[in-house]
Protein backbone atom coordinates (compact mmCIF):
# COMPACT_ATOMS: atom_id res chain seq x y z
CA UNK A 1 0.00 0.00 0.00
CA UNK A 2 1.37 3.56 -1.47
CA UNK A 3 0.56 5.87 1.53
CA UNK A 4 1.29 9.59 3.14
CA UNK A 5 0.90 11.22 6.45
CA UNK A 6 -1.39 13.64 6.86
CA UNK A 7 1.12 15.57 8.78
CA UNK A 8 3.85 15.57 5.65
CA UNK A 9 1.04 17.91 3.67
CA UNK A 10 0.53 21.81 3.52
CA UNK A 11 -3.22 23.15 4.28
CA UNK A 12 -6.50 22.38 5.95
CA UNK A 13 -7.60 18.82 6.28
CA UNK A 14 -9.94 19.03 2.98
CA UNK A 15 -7.02 20.58 1.28
CA UNK A 16 -4.53 18.04 2.30
CA UNK A 17 -6.83 15.07 1.51
CA UNK A 18 -7.06 16.68 -2.12
CA UNK A 19 -4.23 17.02 -3.02
CA UNK A 20 -3.49 13.19 -1.64
CA UNK A 21 -5.80 11.93 -3.81
CA UNK A 22 -4.65 13.77 -7.35
CA UNK A 23 -1.35 12.56 -6.90
CA UNK A 24 -2.51 9.12 -6.88
CA UNK A 25 -1.69 7.81 -3.45
CA UNK A 26 -4.63 5.32 -2.27
CA UNK A 27 -4.50 5.29 1.34
CA UNK A 28 -3.67 7.91 3.79
CA UNK A 29 -2.26 7.83 7.47
CA UNK A 30 -4.26 10.65 9.58
CA UNK A 31 -2.56 12.08 12.19
CA UNK A 32 -4.46 13.01 15.17
CA UNK A 33 -3.58 16.95 15.32
CA UNK A 34 -5.20 16.96 12.25
CA UNK A 35 -8.62 16.18 13.14
CA UNK A 36 -8.67 17.98 16.50
CA UNK A 37 -10.70 20.94 14.80
CA UNK A 38 -13.51 18.12 14.26
CA UNK A 39 -14.09 17.03 17.85
CA UNK A 40 -14.25 13.76 17.37
CA UNK A 41 -17.29 14.12 14.30
CA UNK A 42 -16.73 10.86 12.97
CA UNK A 43 -19.19 10.96 10.08
CA UNK A 44 -18.13 14.60 9.12
CA UNK A 45 -14.03 12.60 8.82
CA UNK A 46 -15.44 9.88 6.87
CA UNK A 47 -17.72 11.79 4.65
CA UNK A 48 -14.08 13.93 4.08
CA UNK A 49 -11.93 10.89 3.28
CA UNK A 50 -14.36 9.01 1.22
CA UNK A 51 -15.14 12.41 -0.76
CA UNK A 52 -11.63 12.31 -1.52
CA UNK A 53 -11.14 8.16 -2.51
CA UNK A 54 -9.22 7.99 -0.14
CA UNK A 55 -8.71 4.84 2.87
CA UNK A 56 -7.29 4.76 6.21
CA UNK A 57 -4.32 3.10 6.79
CA UNK A 58 -3.59 3.83 10.27
CA UNK A 59 -4.50 6.59 13.03
CA UNK A 60 -1.66 8.56 14.93
CA UNK A 61 -2.17 8.98 18.13
CA UNK A 62 0.45 12.04 18.40
CA UNK A 63 0.25 12.71 22.17
CA UNK A 64 3.58 12.81 24.03
CA UNK A 65 2.16 11.78 27.18
CA UNK A 66 -0.66 8.74 27.32
CA UNK A 67 -2.73 7.89 30.00
CA UNK A 68 -4.98 4.57 29.40
CA UNK A 69 -7.96 6.38 29.28
CA UNK A 70 -6.73 8.56 26.55
CA UNK A 71 -5.69 5.59 24.10
CA UNK A 72 -8.66 3.74 25.15
CA UNK A 73 -10.62 7.06 23.72
CA UNK A 74 -8.08 7.10 20.94
CA UNK A 75 -8.40 3.21 20.05
CA UNK A 76 -12.17 3.69 19.88
CA UNK A 77 -12.05 6.96 17.47
CA UNK A 78 -9.65 4.46 15.50
CA UNK A 79 -12.15 1.70 15.28
CA UNK A 80 -14.98 4.38 14.44
CA UNK A 81 -13.04 5.81 11.41
CA UNK A 82 -12.62 2.40 10.19
CA UNK A 83 -8.56 2.74 10.83
CA UNK A 84 -6.63 -0.76 10.89
CA UNK A 85 -3.67 0.44 12.90
CA UNK A 86 -3.71 2.73 16.34
CA UNK A 87 -0.03 4.21 16.13
CA UNK A 88 1.04 5.75 19.19
CA UNK A 89 4.74 7.26 19.83
CA UNK A 90 7.34 6.02 22.32
CA UNK A 91 9.55 8.25 23.05
CA UNK A 92 10.39 7.22 26.45
CA UNK A 93 10.09 3.62 27.50
CA UNK A 94 9.66 4.39 31.31
CA UNK A 95 5.93 5.09 30.26
CA UNK A 96 5.26 3.08 27.67
CA UNK A 97 1.15 2.57 27.95
CA UNK A 98 -1.52 0.69 26.37
CA UNK A 99 -5.15 -0.14 26.72
CA UNK A 100 -6.46 -3.60 27.42
CA UNK A 101 -6.10 -4.73 24.15
CA UNK A 102 -9.15 -7.38 24.80
CA UNK A 103 -11.16 -4.24 24.64
CA UNK A 104 -10.59 -2.91 21.55
CA UNK A 105 -11.51 -6.35 19.37
CA UNK A 106 -9.13 -6.58 16.04
CA UNK A 107 -7.74 -3.14 16.10
CA UNK A 108 -3.86 -3.05 15.90
CA UNK A 109 -1.72 -1.04 18.10
CA UNK A 110 1.83 -0.41 16.77
CA UNK A 111 3.93 1.66 19.05
CA UNK A 112 6.53 3.67 17.13
CA UNK A 113 10.02 4.46 19.42
CA UNK A 114 12.49 6.95 18.83
CA UNK A 115 16.13 5.41 18.29
CA UNK A 116 16.32 5.76 22.22
CA UNK A 117 13.39 3.71 22.71
CA UNK A 118 13.64 1.19 20.32
CA UNK A 119 15.35 -1.80 21.87
CA UNK A 120 13.03 -1.26 25.21
CA UNK A 121 9.85 -0.83 22.95
CA UNK A 122 10.48 -4.34 21.37
CA UNK A 123 11.26 -6.07 24.58
CA UNK A 124 8.27 -4.43 25.86
CA UNK A 125 6.32 -5.89 22.85
CA UNK A 126 7.62 -9.87 23.27
CA UNK A 127 7.00 -9.43 26.70
CA UNK A 128 3.27 -8.56 26.67
CA UNK A 129 3.02 -11.08 23.85
CA UNK A 130 -0.59 -10.23 22.43
CA UNK A 131 -1.02 -10.69 18.68
CA UNK A 132 -2.83 -6.93 17.96
CA UNK A 133 0.23 -5.25 19.86
CA UNK A 134 3.69 -4.59 17.06
CA UNK A 135 5.90 -1.94 16.43
CA UNK A 136 5.90 0.64 14.01
CA UNK A 137 9.41 1.89 12.36
CA UNK A 138 10.40 4.95 10.93
CA UNK A 139 13.82 5.06 8.97
CA UNK A 140 14.68 8.23 9.87
CA UNK A 141 14.79 7.51 13.91
CA UNK A 142 16.34 3.99 12.59
CA UNK A 143 19.30 5.36 10.29
CA UNK A 144 19.85 8.74 11.25
CA UNK A 145 22.67 7.84 13.95
CA UNK A 146 24.88 6.52 11.39
CA UNK A 147 23.68 2.79 12.03
CA UNK A 148 23.36 0.26 9.53
CA UNK A 149 20.10 -1.09 8.63
CA UNK A 150 21.41 -4.73 9.08
CA UNK A 151 21.20 -4.43 13.24
CA UNK A 152 17.44 -4.39 11.89
CA UNK A 153 18.35 -8.38 12.23
CA UNK A 154 19.69 -7.95 15.65
CA UNK A 155 16.17 -6.46 17.28
CA UNK A 156 14.63 -9.86 16.69
CA UNK A 157 10.99 -7.84 15.55
CA UNK A 158 8.22 -10.81 15.38
CA UNK A 159 5.42 -8.51 14.78
CA UNK A 160 6.35 -5.58 12.24
CA UNK A 161 2.51 -3.37 11.40
CA UNK A 162 3.74 -0.49 9.86
CA UNK A 163 6.46 1.23 8.51
CA UNK A 164 7.55 5.29 8.11
CA UNK A 165 9.51 6.56 5.38
CA UNK A 166 11.75 9.29 5.88
CA UNK A 167 15.26 10.30 4.42
CA UNK A 168 17.81 12.84 5.74
CA UNK A 169 18.92 14.01 9.30
CA UNK A 170 15.65 14.26 11.41
CA UNK A 171 13.57 12.82 8.80
CA UNK A 172 13.10 16.16 6.90
CA UNK A 173 13.94 14.48 3.32
CA UNK A 174 11.69 12.61 1.12
CA UNK A 175 13.65 8.90 0.08
CA UNK A 176 16.54 9.55 -1.72
CA UNK A 177 16.99 12.59 -1.10
CA UNK A 178 19.26 12.24 1.88
CA UNK A 179 22.19 9.79 2.64
CA UNK A 180 20.16 7.18 4.86
CA UNK A 181 20.50 3.98 3.14
CA UNK A 182 17.11 3.26 2.68
CA UNK A 183 17.27 0.67 0.36
CA UNK A 184 18.92 -1.66 2.44
CA UNK A 185 16.30 -0.93 5.26
CA UNK A 186 13.55 -1.98 2.92
CA UNK A 187 15.08 -4.96 1.79
CA UNK A 188 16.05 -6.11 5.64
CA UNK A 189 12.18 -5.60 6.02
CA UNK A 190 10.85 -7.02 3.19
CA UNK A 191 13.33 -10.20 3.88
CA UNK A 192 10.99 -10.28 6.98
CA UNK A 193 8.25 -10.95 5.33
CA UNK A 194 6.73 -7.20 5.74
CA UNK A 195 4.73 -6.70 3.42
CA UNK A 196 1.98 -4.08 4.64
CA UNK A 197 1.86 0.05 4.11
CA UNK A 198 4.92 1.69 3.30
CA UNK A 199 3.94 5.63 4.89
CA UNK A 200 6.12 9.15 3.52
CA UNK A 201 5.99 10.64 6.94
CA UNK A 202 7.82 14.08 6.27
CA UNK A 203 8.19 16.59 9.05
CA UNK A 204 6.01 19.23 8.45
CA UNK A 205 8.03 22.49 8.36
CA UNK A 206 9.71 21.05 5.58
CA UNK A 207 6.40 19.34 3.23
CA UNK A 208 7.41 18.58 0.04
CA UNK A 209 4.65 18.47 -2.97
CA UNK A 210 2.40 15.73 -3.06
CA UNK A 211 3.38 14.35 -6.30
CA UNK A 212 6.76 14.60 -5.29
CA UNK A 213 6.54 12.16 -2.59
CA UNK A 214 4.30 9.61 -4.38
CA UNK A 215 7.23 10.16 -7.02
CA UNK A 216 9.51 9.82 -4.48
CA UNK A 217 7.89 6.32 -2.73
CA UNK A 218 7.08 4.78 -6.44
CA UNK A 219 10.60 5.50 -7.17
CA UNK A 220 12.30 3.74 -4.57
CA UNK A 221 10.01 0.74 -4.14
CA UNK A 222 10.72 0.18 -7.79
CA UNK A 223 14.45 0.31 -7.25
CA UNK A 224 14.16 -2.23 -4.55
CA UNK A 225 11.96 -4.87 -6.03
CA UNK A 226 14.19 -4.84 -9.40
CA UNK A 227 17.52 -6.04 -7.09
CA UNK A 228 15.59 -7.55 -4.58
CA UNK A 229 13.25 -10.94 -5.20
CA UNK A 230 11.64 -11.50 -2.12
CA UNK A 231 10.30 -7.78 -2.34
CA UNK A 232 6.52 -7.74 -2.74
CA UNK A 233 4.77 -4.40 -3.32
CA UNK A 234 1.86 -3.74 -4.85
CA UNK A 235 3.21 -1.41 -7.61
CA UNK A 236 2.53 -0.39 -10.81
CA UNK A 237 5.14 -1.17 -13.53
CA UNK A 238 7.39 1.19 -14.75
CA UNK A 239 9.95 1.33 -17.22
CA UNK A 240 13.69 1.62 -16.54
CA UNK A 241 15.59 4.78 -15.37
CA UNK A 242 16.06 6.75 -18.23
CA UNK A 243 20.21 7.56 -19.88
CA UNK A 244 19.92 11.10 -21.08
CA UNK A 245 23.04 11.40 -23.29
CA UNK A 246 23.06 14.87 -24.14
CA UNK A 247 21.35 18.46 -24.17
CA UNK A 248 19.76 18.77 -27.61
CA UNK A 249 18.43 22.43 -27.36
CA UNK A 250 17.33 25.53 -25.09
CA UNK A 251 14.65 27.27 -26.10
CA UNK A 252 13.97 31.09 -25.37
CA UNK A 253 10.42 32.67 -25.09
CA UNK A 254 11.11 36.37 -26.48
CA UNK A 255 9.02 39.62 -28.11
CA UNK A 256 11.18 41.83 -30.65
CA UNK A 257 13.15 43.68 -27.52
CA UNK A 258 14.20 40.65 -26.10
CA UNK A 259 15.14 39.03 -28.59
CA UNK A 260 17.22 41.88 -29.90
CA UNK A 261 19.40 42.10 -26.85
CA UNK A 262 19.58 37.82 -26.94
CA UNK A 263 20.66 38.37 -30.16
CA UNK A 264 23.31 40.48 -29.92
CA UNK A 265 24.75 38.70 -27.37
CA UNK A 266 24.73 35.62 -29.39
CA UNK A 267 26.71 37.07 -31.95
CA UNK A 268 29.07 38.38 -29.93
CA UNK A 269 29.67 34.62 -28.73
CA UNK A 270 29.84 33.53 -32.61
CA UNK A 271 26.70 31.53 -32.91
CA UNK A 272 25.35 32.18 -36.06
CA UNK A 273 22.12 32.07 -37.58
CA UNK A 274 21.45 28.65 -39.10
CA UNK A 275 18.10 28.10 -39.77
CA UNK A 276 14.65 29.82 -39.60
CA UNK A 277 11.00 27.44 -39.15
CA UNK A 278 9.01 26.46 -42.10
CA UNK A 279 5.98 28.08 -40.25
CA UNK A 280 6.65 30.05 -37.41
CA UNK A 281 8.22 32.87 -35.72
CA UNK A 282 11.98 30.68 -34.57
CA UNK A 283 14.99 30.96 -35.22
CA UNK A 284 17.82 28.51 -34.86
CA UNK A 285 21.09 29.43 -33.66
CA UNK A 286 24.18 26.96 -33.52
CA UNK A 287 28.04 26.69 -32.76
CA UNK A 288 29.66 23.48 -32.20
CA UNK A 289 26.55 21.14 -30.71
CA UNK A 290 24.91 23.89 -29.34
CA UNK A 291 21.14 24.71 -30.73
CA UNK A 292 19.56 27.64 -29.43
CA UNK A 293 15.90 28.11 -30.49
CA UNK A 294 14.58 32.01 -30.41
CA UNK A 295 10.93 31.96 -30.30
CA UNK A 296 8.90 35.25 -30.96
CA UNK A 297 5.55 33.53 -31.80
CA UNK A 298 2.90 35.26 -31.00
CA UNK A 299 0.36 32.54 -29.57
CA UNK A 300 1.35 28.89 -28.17
CA UNK A 301 3.15 27.75 -25.47
CA UNK A 302 6.28 29.80 -25.93
CA UNK A 303 4.17 33.36 -25.60
CA UNK A 304 1.82 32.04 -22.48
CA UNK A 305 5.57 31.33 -20.74
CA UNK A 306 7.12 35.13 -22.32
CA UNK A 307 3.43 36.66 -20.80
CA UNK A 308 3.73 34.95 -17.42
CA UNK A 309 7.54 35.67 -16.92
CA UNK A 310 8.62 37.44 -19.19
CA UNK A 311 12.01 36.61 -21.60
CA UNK A 312 12.85 33.23 -20.46
CA UNK A 313 14.02 29.59 -21.25
CA UNK A 314 10.78 28.28 -22.17
CA UNK A 315 11.98 24.54 -23.12
CA UNK A 316 14.45 21.89 -23.16
CA UNK A 317 15.47 19.34 -25.59
CA UNK A 318 17.57 16.28 -23.92
CA UNK A 319 18.61 13.19 -26.09
CA UNK A 320 17.75 10.17 -25.02
CA UNK A 321 17.22 6.34 -25.78
CA UNK A 322 13.46 5.82 -26.84
CA UNK A 323 11.46 9.12 -26.23
CA UNK A 324 8.19 7.55 -25.60
CA UNK A 325 9.75 4.89 -23.23
CA UNK A 326 11.31 8.39 -21.51
CA UNK A 327 7.74 10.08 -21.57
CA UNK A 328 6.07 6.55 -19.84
CA UNK A 329 8.21 6.46 -16.71
CA UNK A 330 8.20 10.41 -16.50
CA UNK A 331 4.26 10.07 -16.55
CA UNK A 332 4.27 6.68 -14.06
CA UNK A 333 5.90 8.65 -11.65
CA UNK A 334 3.48 11.98 -11.55
CA UNK A 335 4.48 14.02 -14.44
CA UNK A 336 2.09 15.32 -16.74
CA UNK A 337 2.46 15.19 -20.60
CA UNK A 338 2.92 18.39 -22.90
CA UNK A 339 1.20 18.26 -25.72
CA UNK A 340 0.67 21.03 -28.16
CA UNK A 341 -1.29 21.84 -31.56
CA UNK A 342 1.65 20.06 -34.51
CA UNK A 343 1.20 22.18 -37.54
CA UNK A 344 1.87 20.48 -41.12
CA UNK A 345 4.84 19.05 -41.60
CA UNK A 346 6.12 19.35 -37.95
CA UNK A 347 6.99 16.48 -35.65
CA UNK A 348 5.28 15.70 -32.73
CA UNK A 349 8.05 15.31 -29.76
CA UNK A 350 7.50 13.79 -26.76
CA UNK A 351 7.64 16.22 -24.04
CA UNK A 352 6.28 16.14 -20.26
CA UNK A 353 6.19 19.23 -17.75
CA UNK A 354 8.95 20.15 -15.50
CA UNK A 355 8.44 20.95 -12.22
CA UNK A 356 7.46 25.17 -12.17
CA UNK A 357 5.73 24.10 -15.91
CA UNK A 358 8.58 24.17 -17.87
CA UNK A 359 8.53 21.30 -20.61
CA UNK A 360 10.89 18.71 -21.31
CA UNK A 361 11.04 17.78 -25.14
CA UNK A 362 12.86 14.50 -25.79
CA UNK A 363 14.76 13.70 -28.96
CA UNK A 364 15.55 9.92 -29.91
CA UNK A 365 17.26 8.25 -32.93
CA UNK A 366 14.69 5.73 -32.82
CA UNK A 367 12.50 7.73 -35.44
CA UNK A 368 12.48 11.40 -37.09
CA UNK A 369 13.27 13.16 -34.28
CA UNK A 370 16.85 13.65 -34.25
CA UNK A 371 15.78 15.10 -37.78
CA UNK A 372 13.80 18.15 -36.55
CA UNK A 373 16.27 20.52 -37.76
CA UNK A 374 15.96 19.34 -41.15
CA UNK A 375 12.62 18.60 -41.53
CA UNK A 376 10.84 21.62 -39.77
CA UNK A 377 13.18 24.23 -40.45
CA UNK A 378 15.11 25.63 -43.92
CA UNK A 379 18.47 27.02 -43.97
CA UNK A 380 18.90 30.77 -43.75
CA UNK A 381 20.29 32.69 -47.28
CA UNK A 382 22.40 34.79 -44.81
CA UNK A 383 25.07 32.69 -43.18
CA UNK A 384 28.43 34.98 -42.71
CA UNK A 385 31.34 33.07 -42.20
CA UNK A 386 31.65 33.77 -39.00
CA UNK A 387 34.72 32.58 -36.83
CA UNK A 388 33.62 30.30 -33.84
CA UNK A 389 35.17 30.78 -31.09
CA UNK A 390 35.58 27.15 -29.81
CA UNK A 391 32.15 26.28 -27.93
CA UNK A 392 31.50 22.55 -28.41
CA UNK A 393 28.68 21.99 -26.32
CA UNK A 394 26.67 22.57 -23.42
CA UNK A 395 28.67 22.07 -20.36
CA UNK A 396 25.68 22.46 -17.25
CA UNK A 397 22.77 24.37 -17.13
CA UNK A 398 21.62 26.34 -13.97
CA UNK A 399 18.11 26.31 -12.73
CA UNK A 400 16.99 29.27 -9.94
CA UNK A 401 14.00 27.87 -7.68
CA UNK A 402 12.22 29.20 -4.83
CA UNK A 403 13.61 27.31 -1.23
CA UNK A 404 11.02 25.13 -0.80
CA UNK A 405 10.89 23.55 -4.74
CA UNK A 406 14.24 22.53 -4.35
CA UNK A 407 13.34 19.09 -3.28
CA UNK A 408 10.41 18.40 -6.25
CA UNK A 409 13.11 19.45 -8.98
CA UNK A 410 16.15 17.13 -7.58
CA UNK A 411 13.60 14.55 -7.15
CA UNK A 412 12.34 14.95 -10.54
CA UNK A 413 15.24 14.48 -12.68
CA UNK A 414 16.68 11.84 -10.26
CA UNK A 415 13.81 9.86 -10.40
CA UNK A 416 13.19 10.26 -13.69
CA UNK A 417 17.06 10.06 -15.14
CA UNK A 418 20.22 8.18 -14.66
CA UNK A 419 21.61 11.03 -12.59
CA UNK A 420 23.30 11.11 -9.32
CA UNK A 421 23.39 14.46 -6.96
CA UNK A 422 26.25 15.63 -4.77
CA UNK A 423 26.03 17.24 -1.98
CA UNK A 424 24.89 20.45 -1.27
CA UNK A 425 26.94 23.73 -0.79
CA UNK A 426 26.40 27.24 0.72
CA UNK A 427 26.75 29.55 -1.47
CA UNK A 428 27.54 33.23 0.00
CA UNK A 429 25.45 35.85 -1.83
CA UNK A 430 25.81 39.62 -0.44
CA UNK A 431 22.19 39.48 0.67
CA UNK A 432 22.05 35.68 2.52
CA UNK A 433 22.98 32.21 1.75
CA UNK A 434 22.08 30.57 -1.72
CA UNK A 435 22.15 26.88 -1.52
CA UNK A 436 23.58 25.03 -4.96
CA UNK A 437 23.26 21.42 -5.54
CA UNK A 438 24.73 19.75 -9.02
CA UNK A 439 22.81 16.41 -10.79
CA UNK A 440 24.51 15.14 -13.74
CA UNK A 441 24.21 11.74 -15.75
CA UNK A 442 27.16 9.20 -15.28
CA UNK A 443 29.51 9.91 -18.13
CA UNK A 444 28.63 13.85 -17.79
CA UNK A 445 26.63 14.06 -20.91
CA UNK A 446 24.19 16.18 -18.97
CA UNK A 447 25.18 18.63 -16.20
CA UNK A 448 22.32 20.38 -14.36
CA UNK A 449 23.17 23.10 -11.23
CA UNK A 450 20.04 23.71 -8.70
CA UNK A 451 19.98 26.62 -7.17
CA UNK A 452 17.61 28.35 -4.59
CA UNK A 453 17.59 30.71 -1.27
CA UNK A 454 14.71 31.50 1.46
CA UNK A 455 16.03 35.18 0.98
CA UNK A 456 14.20 36.78 -2.20
CA UNK A 457 17.37 39.88 -1.09
CA UNK A 458 19.72 37.03 -3.00
CA UNK A 459 20.74 37.34 -6.59
CA UNK A 460 18.75 33.92 -7.45
CA UNK A 461 15.95 35.64 -5.02
CA UNK A 462 15.44 38.07 -7.28
CA UNK A 463 15.23 36.35 -10.41
CA UNK A 464 12.88 34.20 -9.21
CA UNK A 465 10.88 37.02 -7.37
CA UNK A 466 11.61 38.98 -10.82
CA UNK A 467 10.31 35.66 -13.04
CA UNK A 468 7.16 35.16 -10.64
CA UNK A 469 8.99 31.33 -10.26
CA UNK A 470 11.46 28.80 -11.07
CA UNK A 471 13.64 29.13 -14.27
CA UNK A 472 17.19 28.66 -16.24
CA UNK A 473 19.24 31.36 -14.77
CA UNK A 474 22.53 31.01 -16.96
CA UNK A 475 23.59 28.47 -19.27
CA UNK A 476 26.97 27.26 -19.44
CA UNK A 477 29.06 26.83 -22.79
CA UNK A 478 32.34 24.50 -23.08
CA UNK A 479 35.28 25.60 -24.48
CA UNK A 480 38.76 23.71 -25.60
CA UNK A 481 40.58 26.59 -25.16
CA UNK A 482 39.31 29.78 -23.00
CA UNK A 483 42.11 31.93 -23.34
CA UNK A 484 41.68 31.38 -27.47
CA UNK A 485 38.14 31.82 -26.75
CA UNK A 486 38.18 35.19 -24.76
CA UNK A 487 40.33 37.01 -27.41
CA UNK A 488 38.01 36.26 -29.43
CA UNK A 489 35.29 37.38 -27.48
CA UNK A 490 36.89 40.50 -26.70
CA UNK A 491 37.05 41.21 -30.72
CA UNK A 492 33.66 40.26 -31.20
CA UNK A 493 32.58 42.86 -28.27
CA UNK A 494 31.37 40.37 -26.24
CA UNK A 495 30.47 42.53 -22.30
CA UNK A 496 32.23 39.85 -19.75
CA UNK A 497 31.85 40.37 -16.30
CA UNK A 498 34.02 42.26 -14.68
CA UNK A 499 35.93 40.78 -11.57
CA UNK A 500 37.54 43.04 -8.76
CA UNK A 501 41.33 43.10 -8.53
CA UNK A 502 41.47 41.49 -5.16
CA UNK A 503 40.30 38.57 -6.46
CA UNK A 504 43.43 37.70 -8.41
CA UNK A 505 45.45 38.33 -5.66
CA UNK A 506 43.86 36.20 -3.08
CA UNK A 507 43.67 33.34 -6.00
CA UNK A 508 47.55 33.67 -6.67
CA UNK A 509 48.26 33.16 -3.50
CA UNK A 510 46.20 30.41 -2.76
CA UNK A 511 47.17 28.29 -5.61
CA UNK A 512 50.78 29.56 -5.82
CA UNK A 513 50.40 30.78 -9.30
CA UNK A 514 53.03 33.34 -11.35
CA UNK A 515 52.28 36.49 -12.15
CA UNK A 516 51.81 35.67 -15.71
CA UNK A 517 49.54 33.47 -15.77
CA UNK A 518 47.44 35.76 -13.40
CA UNK A 519 47.49 38.63 -15.79
CA UNK A 520 46.35 36.54 -18.64
CA UNK A 521 43.34 35.94 -16.31
CA UNK A 522 43.09 39.05 -14.81
CA UNK A 523 43.14 40.68 -18.27
CA UNK A 524 40.28 38.35 -19.69
CA UNK A 525 38.46 38.27 -16.08
CA UNK A 526 38.26 34.65 -16.30
CA UNK A 527 37.49 32.44 -12.92
CA UNK A 528 40.01 30.11 -11.86
CA UNK A 529 39.78 26.76 -9.69
CA UNK A 530 41.99 23.99 -8.93
CA UNK A 531 41.53 20.56 -7.36
CA UNK A 532 44.59 18.38 -7.40
CA UNK A 533 45.82 18.28 -11.05
CA UNK A 534 42.59 19.42 -12.45
CA UNK A 535 41.77 22.81 -13.52
CA UNK A 536 38.45 24.93 -14.19
CA UNK A 537 37.85 28.48 -16.09
CA UNK A 538 35.46 30.52 -15.99
CA UNK A 539 33.87 33.51 -17.83
CA UNK A 540 30.62 35.24 -16.85
CA UNK A 541 28.57 37.69 -19.14
CA UNK A 542 26.90 40.76 -18.07
CA UNK A 543 23.02 40.03 -17.13
CA UNK A 544 21.08 39.89 -19.86
CA UNK A 545 16.89 40.06 -19.35
CA UNK A 546 16.18 40.12 -15.12
CA UNK A 547 19.57 38.19 -14.11
CA UNK A 548 19.85 35.64 -16.73
CA UNK A 549 23.32 35.24 -18.20
CA UNK A 550 25.51 32.94 -19.68
CA UNK A 551 29.25 30.95 -19.04
CA UNK A 552 31.92 29.47 -20.72
CA UNK A 553 34.19 27.00 -19.14
CA UNK A 554 37.27 24.78 -19.80
CA UNK A 555 37.66 21.86 -17.37
CA UNK A 556 41.17 20.13 -17.75
CA UNK A 557 42.76 17.23 -16.40
CA UNK A 558 38.98 16.04 -15.10
CA UNK A 559 37.74 18.78 -13.42
CA UNK A 560 34.30 17.39 -11.71
CA UNK A 561 33.20 20.33 -9.71
CA UNK A 562 31.79 23.90 -11.02
CA UNK A 563 33.82 26.48 -9.74
CA UNK A 564 32.28 26.81 -5.82
CA UNK A 565 35.12 28.97 -4.34
CA UNK A 566 34.07 31.68 -7.40
CA UNK A 567 30.49 31.94 -6.63
CA UNK A 568 30.52 34.51 -4.32
CA UNK A 569 32.59 36.67 -5.63
CA UNK A 570 30.71 35.83 -8.88
CA UNK A 571 27.57 37.21 -6.98
CA UNK A 572 29.09 40.22 -5.66
CA UNK A 573 29.76 41.22 -8.91
CA UNK A 574 26.39 40.38 -10.59
CA UNK A 575 24.25 41.72 -7.87
CA UNK A 576 26.22 45.20 -8.32
CA UNK A 577 25.82 45.85 -12.20
CA UNK A 578 22.12 44.32 -11.38
CA UNK A 579 21.83 47.53 -8.92
CA UNK A 580 23.95 49.88 -10.93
Amino acid sequence: MLCISSNTVKGNFEEKLKLISESNFNFVEICSFDILQFQNKTEEILGIIAGANLRIAAFNFQNKVYSKKDILVAAKFSISINSPILILNISDPKQIVIPDLDLIGDLKVALLPTRECEFATIQYIHKINHPNLGVALNSANVLEDGSRPARLRDLKISKLFYIQLADGVNGHLLPKLGDLNLEAFIKILSRFGYDGTWCISIKEKNCPSTASAYRSLLNILNDVSISEPSAKFDIPLIPSRVRATGIEFIEFAVDENASNELTKMLLSMSFRKERIHLSKDVVLWRQGAINIVVNKEKHGYARDAFEAHGAIVCDMGLRVQNADETVSRAKSLGSKSFIQNVGLGELNIPAVRGVGGSIVHFIDENSDLHRVWDIEFDRTNDVDAIQPIGLRRIDHIAQTMKFDEMQDWLLYYISTFEMDKSSIVNVNDPSGIILSQAIESPEGEVRLNLNASEDLNTFAGLFVEDKFGAGVQHIAFASDDIFESANLLRINGFKSLAIPSGYYEETKNKFNLNDTFIAQLKKQNILYDQDGNSEYFQIYSKNLFDGFFFEIVQRKNGYSGYGARNASVRLSSQTILQQA
